[in-house]
């Protein structure tokens, strides 16, 4: 698929079918999401996949109270169906120590020395190359949060290190066609380039 038809037909798919993916799918949307720029080349990720029945119930029995997964809204029940669940961490500690190394210049690992979280914004561009990657591969993708009461039962269910923060979740899986499931984008208008571009200035596009 041509570049520009992954990026104009990336979209959050909210609907699955139950059909398993290949895992070799799985293993090159991981391989692609390492290829995402690092501040320092810190690397400081991580993908916690879930990609079999079991783990990806364990998934949404620790993230759902049970009235609800006992009984999906149409939102859950097709997020449910989503055969692979990828848990994109990000690692601060990394960035601190990379940057206190004698070729940063650094001396200490101060994180007031950072003014933007680039560990997680590196753990986000790495999560946007997972969801192209599912575009490429003819499948659909969707990133969500984690609601932040379920946070410390994911680490504990998962065994994410303290180390490590979970920066959200991409459901991963073949694409069920749902007009009535599209979410945002069905209600909203995509914003007109001039909105958003600001050529020499804010406000200097004319």
């Amino acid at each position: 698929m041509e570049f520009q038809d992954v990026v104009r037909r990336r979209k959050m798919i909210r609907n699955y079918a139950e059909t398993p993916v290949d895992p070799a799918i799985v293993e090159r949307a991981i391989r692609n999401a390492t290829r995402a720029p690092s501040a320092g080349f810190s690397q400081g990720w991580a993908f916690l996949v879930l990609d079999t029945p079991d783990d990806v119930r364990r998934w949404w029995a620790t993230t759902t109270d049970p009235d609800q997964l006992a009984r999906p809204d149409d939102w859950l029940a097709g997020m449910m169906r989503a055969p692979v669940v990828i848990v994109p961490c990000s690692s601060k500690r990394a960035y601190l120590q990379r940057y206190a190394e004698r070729d940063k210049g650094w001396t200490d690992e101060d994180e007031a020395r950072w003014p933007m979280p680039f560990w997680h914004m590196d753990a986000a561009m790495a999560s946007l190359l997972i969801l192209q990657t599912a575009v490429d591969e003819g499948l659909g993708s969707c990133f969500f949060g984690i609601p932040p009461d379920r946070d410390a039962g994911v680490r504990a269910e998962f065994g994410i290190p303290d180390t490590f923060d979970p920066v959200g979740v991409i459901t991963l899986g073949h694409r069920v066609p749902d007009p009535g499931n599209a979410g945002s984008p069905a209600r909203r208008g995509r914003k007109p380039l001039d909105d958003v571009l600001h050529r020499g200035g804010w406000g200097g596009n004319g």
